[in-house]
């Protein structure tokens, strides 16, 4: 049973690591495109466009897998009963995956250990995407900005634009920066981690939430839910979040469970991890994650240098 385990596990990581190496082989294409036409010996038949694939897809899974393997092995300190990483591919020329999860089986110990579980994911996942940004960023190019093109621009949170003013300082005029496939993983590297960070129900911001405040979290559930919707109305690209939330809450409802022990205080050392955890979520989330670029330019939160072609496959 348990080898059977490790190989339904494996084969979900193997099938999301063909899928983002594919989409990443395309990411790969359109950077050196420069936004022109592709090079013609660089198509899905060719080994250099899987092996320009791997930029992106081994950064995902670096980032992805740091974060739940932080939650693993957090849950194996504690004896919590957990399966191990689930990765999930998805047809999604942006990103290849929905990201990953583990499912635990049991009752959390008491409120530390579920500070402990909840929060270290983020944390790792966090941890390991700052140096693979500082990398993408700095193997990323300046190039003219081309004058009729269909284009996508990501929301650019706080510590991307920190990395990029050390890095690049202000971009001239005409010019915008050209994202190497490893920055793009490591900027969804960033969002997965602002997602999982909302202090929602049982997501991991919420196993925080419950830790600090207790059953008083619930309200902070509450408030959330209602910015996710609000946000839908600064950016359609919240609105898929925002439907998975609703599931989410309508499934597992508002309340999150309880530990088996409640009364152990949380202590002052987790406390002060619980500001830092909020301040990862402020330094990881931007109120306009995906935009076109007309639309973009209408609005208050445009995000300019950080644009991308819409990766399509040729046909």
């Amino acid at each position: 049973m348990r080898a059977k385990r490790w190989l339904v596990h494996g084969l979900w990581l193997a099938l999301t690591f063909l899928v983002t190496t594919y989409f990443g082989g395309w990411h790969y294409v359109g950077f050196l495109a420069d936004f022109g036409q592709p090079p013609p010996a660089l198509s899905q038949t060719d080994p250099s466009f899987w092996a320009g694939g791997l930029w992106f897809s081994l950064t995902v899974i670096a980032i992805l897998g740091a974060h739940e393997a932080g939650h693993y092995l957090a849950c194996r300190r504690y004896g919590v009963d957990a399966s191990l990483p689930v990765f999930l591919p998805a047809p999604l020329p942006l990103t290849g995956t929905f990201g990953a999860f583990i499912r635990i089986r049991d009752v959390i110990p008491h409120k530390q250990a579920l500070f402990d579980i909840g929060a270290i994911g983020p944390f790792a996942g966090f941890v390991v995407a700052v140096p693979l940004l500082v990398l993408g960023l700095w193997l990323s190019r300046l190039v003219p900005m081309p004058e009729h093109l269909e284009m996508i621009s990501l929301g650019r949170p706080l510590v991307f634009r920190g990395l990029q003013a050390m890095l690049w300082g202000p971009l001239p005029d005409g010019q915008l920066l050209h994202l190497h496939p490893v920055a793009r993983a490591a900027w969804f590297g960033l969002l997965a981690t602002a997602l999982n960070l909302f202090p929602l129900a049982q997501l991991d911001g919420g196993h925080v939430a419950y830790a600090v405040f207790g059953a008083r979290a619930r309200w902070i559930t509450i408030g959330t839910a209602a910015t996710v919707l609000a946000l839908t109305f600064v950016s359609g690209s919240w609105v898929a979040w925002a439907v998975l939330v609703a599931i989410v809450l309508g499934v597992a409802g508002i309340s999150h469970p309880p530990t088996a022990n409640d009364a152990l205080p949380l202590g002052r050392r987790r406390t002060v991890l619980a500001v830092v955890a909020a301040a990862v979520f402020v330094l990881c989330f931007t109120p306009a994650p995906v935009e076109p670029i007309d639309r973009l330019a209408r609005s208050p939160f445009a995000t300019p240098g950080t644009p991308v072609t819409t990766s399509r496959p040729a046909r």
